[in-house]
């Protein structure tokens, strides 16, 4: 079929070669993309391949090593007048050019299309917009920005040939931001495994000499990989023997609660359990967790088989989706997990999601992070760790824990509420950049006043984060909207008028009772 298609395009394409001459500029713009289909359907079979490293116990240091490899790829390179980006490997370059016609404007177009065929420029991008004449002398002349790929030895003579035929002849740069989740199916594509702390590789794993552990994470890790969004949850029928490694953990752990934990994590396990979700003698499905979810704060979660990259996990939290392990530790060691489990996930992370102010906390570090530089990704992720994850705050004049890494391990929480550490008041700049500490207890905790007040100076430094738009999540249909332009602003301060509107109408109705 593919075949077909394609033997099709280029059936029109040479048809519109030979009477371009005579054709108006939108025939020429759909030569051009049909030449730009035709080149895509080339490429489209290309598989993605998704890189391994190895063991890393945290979000901090998928983002370190992912922001130190894009440091060493190919990078901007000058070649020739023009700033383009090199692909070390074939001497390709990406560029970027803007172009008006001349006065003779349909042979203009087949000039112009002839120039790019000739140095066989890969067509990536068109797109036509009012030129800068017309703004000025309110004419309606266009001119063409186009991105293609072409040899770096071709760049002067290919740009110094489409003067001959073009007017205005410019390149420039293009900023790059890295890809990011539009709407919540996109998230299907947010599987980059940076690593699972896989007990098949990994001699310290405590599962790694049992054959039998190994076989079994390897059935529930499947089920991850094959669920796509708006599929049932799988559900995981747990043997006894896992169903007593939750026991003896869910036991230790909610003896400490009561004394270490905030208000809102007690409330949300007391509902719970009251709701028969949590209980010592089950493990929790992800169904029922995430209809719990889902009617408190509009969170649901999606299975996932280990360790997200930062940049894949932190986009999740945007959309209010928490990516959750559905494998448990091995029963050797019960009170100890160097990686995500169920354990961690399910006792750590859930009963405070079911919290507004913080579910909104944690999709604002998730929206902070779209289209967000590697460097600014590794400053979320340390963020998230000393909050989401080690994250204390004051309660009644007392020192309470709400990070999951707290809350799913006995020994760190009772270390954390000791006068051992260092407590130091939450700072979003000042946390973004503390040293981290993966192989034991952190040295440092940071301290919230209120979730509201940890809020608040979190969308004060995402404020900070340089990124050319910015994203406002709509609830209505899971997806992003991208404030890149006054049209887009102008319609998001109506949504907010009518809002306001309501709440207008809803203050006058209480003055007169």
């Amino acid at each position: 079929m593919a075949l077909v298609c394609a033997y099709t395009l280029i059936q029109i394409w040479e048809e519109q070669e030979k009477t371009l001459l005579a054709s108006t500029a939108s025939d020429f713009n759909q030569y051009i993309l049909n030449k730009l289909r035709y080149e895509a359907m080339k490429t489209d079979s290309i598989g993605q391949n998704i890189p391994f490293s190895g063991r890393k116990r945290s979000l901090i240091e998928d983002a370190r090593r992912e922001r130190e490899s894009a440091s060493s790829s190919p990078g901007p390179s000058r070649c020739g007048d023009s700033f383009v980006f090199e692909d070390e490997k074939n001497g390709k370059v990406t560029l970027n050019i803007l172009f008006a016609l001349k006065n003779e404007k349909n042979a203009g177009f087949f000039k112009a299309g002839k120039v790019f065929e000739t140095f066989e420029a890969k067509l990536l991008h068109l797109e036509s917009r009012p030129s800068r004449k017309c703004k000025k002398s309110g004419g309606d002349d266009l001119e063409f920005f186009m991105s293609c790929e072409l040899h770096c030895s071709h760049t002067d003579i290919f740009i110094n040939s489409l003067k001959r035929v073009a007017d205005d002849v410019r390149t420039l740069q293009e900023e790059k931001t890295p890809w990011f989740p539009k709407k919540i199916a996109d998230l299907d594509k947010c599987n980059h495994l940076i690593t699972k702390y896989d007990p098949d590789l990994d001699q310290d794993h405590p599962g790694f000499s049992d054959l039998d552990y190994r076989k079994r994470r390897g059935l529930i890790s499947e089920l991850a990989f094959k669920y796509k969004h708006g599929d049932p949850l799988p559900v995981v029928e747990y043997t006894p023997e896992e169903v007593a490694t939750w026991r003896e953990v869910y036991r230790n752990l909610t003896s400490l609660y009561p004394s270490h934990a905030c208000k809102q994590f007690l409330d949300a396990l007391g509902q719970l359990e009251r709701e028969y979700v949590y209980g010592e003698d089950k493990i929790p499905q992800l169904r029922d967790v995430s209809a719990f979810l889902k009617e408190r704060t509009g969170f649901q979660v999606r299975p996932v088989a280990g360790l997200l990259s930062a940049r894949d996990f932190l986009a999740s939290l945007a959309f209010r989706v928490f990516q959750c392990t559905q494998y448990i530790r091995h029963p050797s060691a019960p009170m100890h997990s160097p990686e995500p489990d169920c354990c961690h996930e399910l006792l750590g992370h859930i009963p405070m999601l079911a919290d507004k102010e913080f579910a909104q906390f944690s999709q604002e570090i998730g929206l902070a992070s779209l289209g967000a530089s590697d460097e600014d990704i590794e400053k979320l992720s340390t963020l998230y760790w000393f909050t989401v994850e080690f994250g204390l705050c004051k309660q009644n004049g007392a020192v309470k824990a709400y990070g999951a890494g707290l809350l799913s391990s006995y020994g760190e929480l009772l270390y954390a509420l000791s006068n051992e550490p260092q407590y130091k008041p939450f700072d979003p700049a000042e946390a973004a950049i503390q040293p981290y500490q993966d192989q034991s207890y952190q040295p440092v905790y940071f301290v919230s006043e209120t979730f509201e007040d940890a809020k608040s100076k979190l969308r004060q430094y995402s404020s900070t984060i340089q990124k050319p738009f910015s994203v406002k999540y709509d609830p209505y249909n899971c997806s992003m909207e991208i404030l890149d332009e006054p049209s887009k602003i102008h319609n998001a301060l109506g949504q907010l008028r009518e809002d306001l509107k309501i709440l207008h109408e809803a203050v006058e109705r209480l003055a007169q009772k």
